[in-house]
């Protein structure tokens, strides 16, 4: 019927070759003449999935006027996920770009009917996310706050207001809850047919019935794909197969590793109420019950994410088209109970029937995009966490962005493809994360959390020394890193246990461990910086003293002067590597040691260490440490998109010296231009360490009273006895929004605020490390750090 209805639309304007082709196929009532109909030989782009994935990207490649598309279904348009989507629109996300992903696909999909003519369903209902907890409500607060300073319209409610909102809800366990009211419902399968219309008018050629066997490459670059219509050869290629996506990822002639595994998904549909519910009803989002509500034809549609999910097709692949799976009343039941707590008249309502769906999960439960490392042309559109209808407007229009110009409009850099290597890619290692992450997408995430599957992946040779002094660990792509160690006196259950948005409980040891590093000497096990060699950084005053002891080499400033790097024994290993620099900014080495001489020199180094004071760090201390000397982290506070002027490192840049390089150029204009964003660092004036919620990542900065800014990293600073915060800041025009040039005296002229869960606190900005702090110890009623380094 939705197909019937668009070709009812756009019959009067096939004017298209794309959109001839086609129609004349899907109207062919013999399979022998649709599977006759000749495909193109050749193409610029060619697009799998005709979901709401791959008719998001075609329309927006062909909006931007890129012409020479042909977009590929191997069954029907918006027959897979697409087709059992719940249809809400949500644009209350945890990540900004997620949000701005959402803020946007709800703009487009508000336009498309009228630019199309077809109907989508689109209902502007608002959202209520609930909280039955202070933690939950805090959670919401975070959300809240990064939603408002982009624009997107929210507000934190009573109990009383949410009943209000819905009359249906029980609300005599909730303390607040979240109100979004411009979020929505749509019929996501109507949106992706809609897009597909738009993009075939604009000369994109859509064929379904036809399957990608395998994508052609040659030296690294895409060069066609094989059908089972035949070849097209094509300079690009996206993947947006959702479920399908892995294998077909992995069944190129250079394998794309695409790390995503199917679940079972449930959601229940009922009769009508006797007084059906109205169109505008708001959709309710109970996470601490797992389950969510929206109004369906005057009855309800409610379904959730179970503690216990279910894993499909494994084994490899599965039917072309998704069908309804078969129904699990036993296994939706804590769901149905749940629902039946939050909307007691339910009782006696009839139930329709159970959809049961596959969904697809990353193993972050971030979405998939961007060109794959290995094969150039080959672009990735997947794995949306049961998000693809919020984020699908957004991500095609980045996406497309990203193959016409080189890059997208925004930072999509925490969901780029490239984030994730080959270890992600085995079966069983997804098969057990995806059923860890699809609970965690209602669990309550509290700050440094960690994955409890796939672990012990990566260990370095000190791991079963380190564990067995107490450490405590966090994993990075798949490597164990120790967080802290946690000494015999303390209850070990009770820190494992403990999570906050406030003070932690390994406050003190982290302490302890940071003063070590300051006034003796520490071992901090830094395998995970590197694939190829162990690194010991050995870090503290009194590391020169344990390696000149087990070296007999002098190693005092004038005969190893800071950056410098020799080979050197330790111990009886010969041709170890030592750099007179840390990642902390502490005075220290870093060893590059070859893997088997790792636990020798680990345990000469503690052994003569033990007269200095000794002992072993973890990446919290690191951390507090490399925040208080404003110390920048790949991937966390700079990346691909930050230049060294925008981060204070300019110094590190030989623009004079006459050596040319990639991106010279655009450096020596932008030192002449001014830059945009400039890294600065944030100390926190009026915040009680015990009392309030802390600072961790992603809060607003306020300059003047004006959004300029997201924090990137934070940590409290046991030498400041302060929290310090590290973030870009811009300059937007109030007039018009724009940026302009962030000028060093605009950084050091403003007042500052730091957002945290909307509680704003006084900061004071920084453009270089407090470094008088560090030379001696001040008390911190005395400090005046108006006049510190740094104006």
């Amino acid at each position: 019927v939705m197909f019937c209805r668009l070709l009812s639309v756009v019959g009067r304007q096939r004017t298209s070759p794309g959109w001839q082709n086609w129609s004349s196929a899907r109207s062919s009532t013999s399979a022998a003449e649709a599977r006759s109909v000749a495909l193109p030989t050749q193409a610029q782009v060619v697009i799998c999935g005709g979901g709401i994935m791959g008719t998001s990207v075609a329309y927006h490649l062909s909006k931007m006027g890129w012409k020479d598309i042909v977009l590929l279904e191997q069954g029907r348009l918006a027959a897979g996920s697409t087709r059992f989507c719940a249809g809400i629109l949500s644009t209350a996300r945890h990540l900004t770009i997620e949000q701005k992903m959402a803020d946007y696909s709800n703009k487009l999909y508000l336009q498309l009917e009228q630019e199309t003519g077809i109907q989508t369903g689109y209902t502007r209902t608002g959202s209520v996310f609930l909280a039955q907890t202070q933690d939950r409500l805090i959670s919401l607060k975070r959300i809240n706050s990064r939603l408002n300073v982009i624009g997107i319209p929210s507000e934190i409610i009573s109990p009383k207001k949410v009943a209000e909102l819905h009359h249906l809800l029980n609300v005599h366990d909730l303390v607040g809850a979240m109100h979004v009211p411009e979020d929505a419902v749509v019929s996501s399968a109507d949106v992706a047919l809609a897009l597909a219309s738009a993009a075939s008018q604009n000369g994109v050629q859509i064929y379904d019935r036809t399957s990608v066997l395998h994508v052609m490459v040659k030296k690294g670059q895409v060069t066609g794909v094989e059908t089972d219509k035949g070849q097209i050869e094509c300079q690009y290629f996206v993947n947006c197969a959702g479920q399908w996506a892995y294998e077909l990822g992995l069944s190129n002639e250079e394998p794309v590793s695409i790390p995503l595994h199917a679940c079972e998904h449930f959601y229940l549909l009922t009769r009508p109420l006797e007084t059906p519910l109205q169109s505008s009803t708001p959709t309710i989002v109970d996470a601490d019950g797992r389950i969510y509500i929206r109004n369906w034809q005057g009855g309800i549609l409610s379904g959730g994410f179970e503690k216990n999910p279910k894993p499909i097709f494994t084994e490899g692949k599965n039917q072309l088209e998704i069908q309804n799976l078969q129904e699990d009343w036993d296994h939706f039941e804590p769901l149905l109970s749940s629902l039946l707590r939050r909307m007691p008249e339910l009782e006696s309502l009839e139930i329709m029937k159970l959809v049961n769906c596959p969904e697809t999960f990353t193993p972050d439960m971030r979405c998939i995009m961007g060109e794959s490392p290995a094969v150039q042309g080959y672009f990735v559109l997947a794995g949306m966490n049961s998000a693809g209808l919020s984020f699908g407007g957004g991500a095609g229009k980045y996406l497309a962005e990203w193959m016409v110009h080189g890059y997208p409009s925004e930072n999509v850099w925490e969901l780029d493809l490239k984030r994730f290597g080959a270890l992600q890619s085995s079966r069983t290692f997804l098969r057990h994360r995806v059923m860890e992450v699809m609970p965690l997408m209602y669990d309550l995430k509290v700050p440094r959390w960690d994955f409890q599957t796939g672990r012990q992946l990566r260990t370095s040779p000190l791991y079963d020394r380190l564990d067995a002094q107490g450490a405590r660990w966090m994993e990075k792509h798949g490597f164990e890193r120790p967080k802290y160690f946690v000494p015999p006196d303390k209850d070990l259950l009770a820190l494992e246990q403990s999570k906050t948005f406030y003070k932690p409980d390994w406050f003190d040891i982290v302490e302890s461990e940071v003063k070590c590093c300051k006034e003796a000497v520490c071992v901090i096990d830094m395998s995970s910086f590197t694939k190829f060699e162990i690194t010991l950084n050995l870090i503290g005053p009194r590391a020169v003293d344990v390696l000149s002891e087990l070296s007999y080499a002098p190693m005092t400033p004038d005969h190893f002067p800071s950056l410098f790097c020799k080979e050197m024994s330790v111990g009886y290993a010969n041709g170890i590597r030592v750099m007179s620099m840390t990642h902390t900014g502490e005075p220290g080495f870093m060893l590059y040691i070859p893997i088997e001489y790792a636990l020798h020199v680990y345990n000469e180094v503690m052994s003569v260490g033990q007269k200095y004071g000794i002992r072993n760090a973890g990446y919290y201390a690191l951390r507090s440490l490399r925040i208080e000397k404003f110390f920048a982290f790949w991937g966390q506070d700079i990346n691909n998109l930050t230049t060294p002027l925008e981060c204070g490192r300019e110094s590190r840049v030989k623009l004079e010296k006459g050596m040319d390089f990639i991106g010279r150029n655009a450096l020596l204009q932008q030192k002449q231009n001014g830059v945009y964003k400039r890294f600065t660092m944030f100390i926190l004036d009026d915040h009680d360490t015990d009392l309030d919620l802390w600072p961790w990542w992603g809060e607003p900065i306020y300059r003047n009273g004006q959004f300029v800014g997201k924090t990137t990293s934070s940590a409290y600073s046991y030498s400041l006895e302060r929290h310090v915060c590290l973030g870009f800041v811009h300059n937007f025009s109030e007039d018009t929004g724009e940026e302009q040039v962030v000028t060093a005296d605009f950084i050091n002229r403003g007042e500052y605020e730091i957002d945290i869960a909307g509680y704003r606190f006084q900061a004071k900005a920084k453009l270089y490390p407090v470094a008088s702090l560090f030379t001696h110890k001040r008390r911190k009623d005395d400090m005046e750090l108006s006049d510190l380094h740094g104006k």
